[in-house]
C-alpha cells in the first residue's frame, strides 16, 4: 500500500474514532470522569507535533486506563473499545 493511501486510511480511522469519542464526551448519562478521559483522548489525537501513530498510542493509553472503571455503563465501554480498535490499526 502506498504511503499516501495508508495516511488517508489512518486519517479516516482517526476521524471515526474522534466521532465516537465525541459521542461519549457529550453523553450526560456517562460519569464525568469518563467524559473527561474521552475529551483528553480527543485532545491527544489533535495535538500537533508527534506523528499520528504516537498520538493514537497516547489516546489508546488514556482509554485503556479509564475502561477499567466499574462505574462505566456497558454501552459506553463498547463505544470506547470501538474507538480503541480503530486506533490500534494506526502505525508509524
Amino acid at each position: 500500500m502506498s504511503k499516501a493511501k495508508r495516511k488517508e486510511e489512518y486519517e479516516e480511522r482517526t476521524r471515526q474514532a474522534m466521532a465516537v469519542l465525541n459521542e461519549v464526551s457529550q453523553d450526560t448519562t456517562t460519569p464525568r470522569n469518563i467524559r473527561r478521559a474521552a475529551k483528553t483522548a480527543m485532545d491527544s489525537l489533535q495535538t500537533a507535533g508527534p506523528s499520528l501513530g504516537v498520538r493514537a498510542a497516547n489516546a489508546i493509553s488514556i482509554l485503556d486506563e479509564i475502561s477499567q472503571d466499574p462505574n462505566m455503563p456497558p454501552y459506553t465501554r463498547v463505544k470506547l473499545w470501538n474507538a480503541v480498535s480503530l486506533l490500534e490499526a494506526i502505525k508509524d
